[in-house]
């Protein structure tokens, strides 16, 4: 059985083995020991409620309970935009007119803004490539959204995920290559590392005040802003399905989309039901995502279900698996 539970110090070696994986431009899971030490100590503190709200950050790891390998990990962030600045690009349309002529053109534009302050956000989703089948990376992605669910309040009201933007076969980013380099002189990995591991304020420093026509750009970057990495199609289908929708915006370096929807409106938060655990004997019933109901002993898993009035009734194992008795209570999303 997979299970997806919060992440600790003693996970830092899978966390690392993951992003060493995860490739260029998977800006939250960077190759550098610093900042995935860190990112595990906040986590533990977020789950036991040890840090100012809007500064939580939580790590769920995806471990298979029969082997102990940790196939995958996601997140959710309380809040973005708070002690440093969430930046995006917004496409814009730009009408221009003559009059005298009898002419109008509309000019699509990119515009520096810092539209998502507050928000929560919901990424870092990853899974060994070979667990990409079988319903993995579903279990792993909806788990977000039942954390969410626990305790709303602890999240905000609006709910981001920023998507991987494009990049060739080669390994090269079109957007970076064409624009983005040209206002941070940097090499795309350092500076996808400094965005991950520092405040951002090179970030507001050096990233461009003005509007920048896409006209301009070489069509090998025209044509990649807002478009998702090969890698990231099945993410974005997941994240649809739940109610996300386009935002018009995109990241800084590489261009890749940023989706949201309203916290209360996400399917797994809105559907899911909280009942009273009753356990029977073997598993049967529909198969439905299960979760506990304690952010701090928070586990998840997709097991068998038989949804009895307000009663929910699981085998022994799937109780064991998320750490519930006889009379507790989990959430279910059919």
């Amino acid at each position: 059985m997979l299970v997806v539970r919060p992440a600790g110090s003693a996970d830092f070696d899978s966390l690392m083995e993951l992003a060493q994986l995860s490739g260029r431009g998977f800006t939250s899971l960077p190759e550098d020991e610093p900042t995935l030490r860190e990112r595990l100590a906040l986590s533990e503190a977020s789950f036991q409620a040890g840090v100012a709200p809007l500064e939580a950050w939580y790590t769920l790891m995806l471990e298979d309970l029969e082997t102990g390998v940790i196939d995958g990990v996601a997140g959710v962030k309380a809040a973005v935009g708070v002690k440093r600045p969430f930046f995006s690009f917004r496409v814009v349309t730009l009408a221009q007119s003559s009059p005298v002529l009898e002419m109008r053109f509309d000019h699509k534009a990119l515009v520096l803004v810092n539209e998502c302050a507050g928000w929560s956000e919901v990424g870092s989703l990853f899974l060994r490539p070979e667990k990409r089948k079988g319903g993995a990376g579903r279990l792993l992605a909806q788990s977000r959204y039942m954390l969410i669910g626990i305790e709303p309040q602890r999240f905000s009201e609006m709910v981001l995920a920023e998507l991987r933007g494009w990049f060739d076969e080669d390994g090269s980013c079109p957007f970076w290559e064409h624009l983005a380099s040209k206002f941070f002189r940097l090499e795309f990995d350092q500076a996808d590392l400094m965005s991950a591991s520092t405040n951002g304020q090179f970030i507001l420093d050096l990233a461009p005040r003005h509007p920048i026509y896409t006209e301009l750009l070489a069509p090998a970057a025209r044509d990649v802003i807002g478009k998702v990495h090969r890698d990231g199609e099945a993410a974005r289908a997941m994240l649809e399905r739940e109610g996300f929708r386009y935002q018009g915006l995109v990241d800084l370096f590489d261009a890749g989309p940023t989706v949201a929807a309203p916290r209360d409106d996400i399917r797994t938060v809105r559907d899911a039901k909280r009942l009273r655990v009753k356990l029977g004997e073997d598993a049967f019933g529909e198969e439905a995502l299960i979760s506990s109901t304690d952010v701090a002993r928070f586990r998840a898993v997709r097991a068998a279900v038989l949804i009895d009035g307000e009663a929910a009734i699981l085998d022994r194992a799937t109780a064991d698996a998320l750490g519930v008795g006889e009379g507790d209570h989990v959430r279910v999303k059919a």
